[in-house]
């Protein structure tokens, strides 16, 4: 069995929506899109492309999949992350009947949960990029195995959240130390735990 990585651009108080540019993500009058420019610097572009090579699938929604799919497969100055999107397969959570027309892509079945453990079985490590409303499915149903979060240092007051509801309680285990960049995003991965959060009592003194 592998791996599931869901990868967040977010803001200190948890949006997720549209962080790469002032189109992406329109839905509710949101209007902070490409929000994460600012804070992206060489150093992040390197440890993102370093996870990028190591994954065999993508798990994208639909929305993210057709930014995804109008942009790569056209994108060859963004060279080795270009051609490792464009060869691995891409599953697709879809509601909707229009093609898929981005090589090397499937659109899952009714049932998301079903669909996920058959994926994870199939690879080795699969990331999932966006895609705020599978994300919620995802965590939900405890179907992910790392959370590797970036947190930039910026206020928005609206938009789409990370943890918008539903998560089950989890145990996470901080696996690297937090990574900053130049322009103070931090890099925080996580990997889930079996069990479920303890809990205790400053006030009998316990530690």
């Amino acid at each position: 069995m592998g791996t599931i990585h869901i990868d967040l651009f977010m803001t200190l108080d948890g949006v997720v929506q549209a962080p790469g540019g002032p189109l992406e993500d329109t839905e509710g009058g949101f209007g902070f899109g490409g929000w994460q420019f600012p804070f992206f610097d060489e150093e992040s572009g390197r440890i993102v492309s370093a996870g990028i090579e190591r994954l065999d699938a993508l798990l994208l929604g639909r929305k993210t999949y057709d930014i995804f799919a109008a942009y790569w497969p056209n994108a060859a100055q963004d060279g080795d992350i270009a051609e490792r999107f464009n060869e691995v397969p891409k599953y697709v959570v879809s509601h909707g009947h229009a093609a898929l027309e981005w090589a090397g892509s499937e659109r899952l079945g009714q049932d998301v949960v079903a669909e996920v453990r058959r994926i994870r079985d199939r690879h080795r490590e699969v990331h999932v990029f966006g895609s705020a409303n599978l994300v919620q499915t995802l965590l939900a149903n405890e179907l992910f195995d790392r959370l590797n979060l970036w947190v930039h240092p910026i206020l928005l007051g609206k938009g789409k959240q990370a943890f918008a509801g539903g998560t089950v309680p989890t145990n996470l285990e901080l696996i690297d130390p937090p990574l900053a960049n130049s322009k103070g995003a931090v890099l925080l991965r996580y990997e889930r735990l079996e069990g479920t959060p303890s809990t205790g009592d400053f006030t009998r003194g316990e530690r």
